[in-house]
């Protein structure tokens, strides 16, 4: 009786010192938490705590999904919980700066009526009809807004990076100041070829709907200080003294997304014109390339023949493969950068190549590369050319992979020390540059990546390739502050089974050769069995013979055989994943709370011997 006591009362003690641990826990360590997963995933970078923590006015978030109506979508359900999740975090690290409203938006009501409102994207669901709201919008004390339509689980790796831009939007309300100074028609203008006036790019066009363009001249002596992102495109034009301005500007801060090329075949400048060799419709930014620890050859074009377009020769001839015109795919582009993670295909026409220079300050980081099947090939080898087939002609990779666009981060110095007119530049050296360099111009031309249609008398774009989003997500990046910029893509929440995945492969490759050998057994049986019933009456199949008779009853039995080891082979290739599942639930089930409980009597065990030893 009195052990039962004991016993009882300690219980009874634990009990209470847990309660009192878990209500002093979140007392004294709201905050506190262990991310155990593998890639951080709850864990927010050091660039969101800084756009968090910086925020002066108040932003309002209010995150819309249709818990009701996904009830049955588990995948939907888990990301969702994820979205919430971190969402808090946000509204924790940022304090009373954020307001997060979760909103379950039922049908017909006035939430629904706001998701609409706002723009939120709903995707209708065929088994009930209803609509699913999963998406996020975020409003600031001067009642502008910024929504993410909908979550899309393909992009969950840009999630830090999208609920940060949309934060960092807020605060700063202004459409950022993009300064260009471009050596192409990118506004239209006339057509030298035609004398027609040309309509603007479409990228141009993208452009001007979400920055402030402000063009500038070839040269300029210094960047004027609004500018948040300097967009060179093909600057063979560029003075000496812009050169500077250009460094000066990078220098102090400045951000800039330079498009430089071997090889423009956009290029119709009169200077262009008039050169006949490829060296007229060539760019570069030396020095300034050079002293930030990039070499470029601006007379080598990239050729690769893993991503050679198909281009057209002209009615009724085949497609000709282009292997200096490129489809990057998705495997040759970075998926850990947040400009390019979203990106699937890009294509470039007579790029060149960006190398790092060994023992450089700075920081390269390629964003889309060739494969290991491609060259260097002099830019002159495309003077004149008729058909691009001849680019094959005893082609021969060196097994090198070519970085067609780089990011640079990091220290760097000034490329004119001495400045000009004998005064020194304002700024030496900076800590941190953030320069990204692209080689190539023609990526940005419509014929590379968009169809145009009109459309009574508006001009409708189809794109059929990623290098609008490029452009786009490159300046948005760039336009942001350091924090948003180091703001990196992150890994998935859903993992994949891979054990499982392997002996699935593995099933299949064991039973698809006897799962064909049936097939092709079934289909021989079926056709002698359809040769000896052909022209039979079904009520004159008494009048066969007794041979024809078993002939036909030995196929229809061979028949049924063969159907039967055909189920038996089709269930065998899940057989070794069922066998799977089972040995998880025992280890699970009962192996883990017997090794518990072996390991508690042992204890128990062990400590009766040393009392009774004692």
């Amino acid at each position: 009786m009195k052990r039962l006591m004991y016993s009882g009362t300690g219980l009874l003690v634990l009990l209470l010192a847990f309660v009192a641990f878990n209500m002093a826990s979140n007392t004294l360590l709201p905050g506190a938490r262990i991310d155990l997963t593998e890639q951080k995933l709850y864990t927010i970078s050091d660039g969101t705590r800084e756009i968090l923590t910086g925020l002066e006015e108040p932003v309002t978030l209010y995150f819309f999904f249709s818990d009701s109506a996904s009830k049955d979508m588990v995948v939907l359900r888990n990301y969702a919980r994820r979205v919430e999740e971190l969402l808090q975090e946000y509204e924790r690290v940022a304090g009373d700066k954020i307001d997060l409203q979760i909103i379950d938006p039922q049908p017909f009501s006035e939430a629904e009526d706001r998701a609409a409102e706002f723009g939120l994207q709903a995707i209708p669901l065929p088994q009930s009809g209803e609509k699913l709201y999963f998406g996020l919008a975020g409003s600031n004390t001067l009642g502008e807004r910024e929504v993410i339509p909908f979550f899309a689980l393909e992009q969950e790796g840009l999630l830090e990076y999208e609920l940060s831009r949309l934060i960092n939007s807020l605060a700063q309300p202004e459409k950022a100041q993009v300064g260009l100074i471009s050596g192409l028609p990118l506004s239209g203008g006339m057509n030298p070829m035609t004398g027609q006036p040309a309509a603007p790019w479409v990228v141009f066009e993208q452009i001007r709907q979400l920055f402030e363009v402000n063009n500038l001249q070839h040269d300029i002596t210094e960047v004027p200080a609004d500018i948040d992102v300097l967009m060179l495109v093909h600057p063979k034009a560029l003075t000496e003294q812009a050169l500077n301005a250009v460094d000066q500007f990078v220098l102090r801060g400045g951000k800039l997304l330079a498009f430089i090329d071997p090889l423009a075949e956009a290029d119709q400048s009169q200077e262009a014109m008039m050169d006949a060799m490829a060296d007229g419709k060539s760019s570069d930014l030396s020095p300034l390339l050079s002293n930030w620890g990039v070499s470029f050859d601006a007379e080598k074009v990239v050729l690769d023949a893993r991503l050679g377009m198909s281009v057209g020769r002209g009615q009724g001839q085949l497609p000709a493969r282009h292997i200096g015109w490129l489809e990057i795919e998705q495997a040759q582009i970075n998926q850990d950068d947040t400009v390019t993670a979203p990106l699937s295909l890009l294509t470039v026409a007579t790029a060149g190549a960006l190398a790092p220079i060994e023992g450089a300050q700075t920081q390269f980081t390629p964003l889309f590369s060739s494969t290991a099947n491609s060259a260097l090939i002099a830019s002159s080898a495309f003077t004149g050319m008729q058909d691009p087939e001849v680019l094959l002609d005893g082609f021969q990779p060196d097994q090198d992979t070519y970085h067609l666009a780089a990011r640079l981060q990091g220290p760097a110095v000034s490329a004119y020390p001495e400045g000009f007119d004998g005064s020194k530049p304002a700024i030496q050296s900076a800590e941190n540059i953030n320069v990204m360099v692209i080689a190539d111009t023609d990526l940005l031309t419509d014929r590379m990546w968009v169809q145009v249609q009109d459309f009574f008398g508006e001009r409708v774009p189809q794109p059929w390739a990623d290098n609008g989003g490029l452009v786009i997500n490159a300046l948005d990046n760039l336009s942001g502050s350091e924090a948003l910029i180091s703001v990196r893509s992150r890994g998935d929440s859903t993992r994949p089974f891979t054990v499982v995945e392997n002996l699935q492969r593995a099933a299949e490759r064991r039973y698809r050769a006897s799962e064909q050998r049936l097939q092709q057994q079934l289909a021989e049986t079926e056709q002698r069995l359809a040769e000896l019933q052909q022209g039979q009456d079904p009520s004159q199949m008494v009048e066969m013979s007794a041979e024809q008779q078993d002939a036909v009853q030995r196929f229809l039995d061979e028949k049924l055989a063969i159907r039967k080891q055909l189920r038996d082979v089709r269930f065998q290739l899940n057989a070794d994943i069922e066998q799977l599942g089972t040995w998880l639930k025992v280890i699970n089930i009962a192996l883990v709370p017997a090794l518990l409980t072996l390991g508690i009597l042992l204890w128990w065990l062990i400590r009766r011997l040393r009392r009774k030893s004692a």
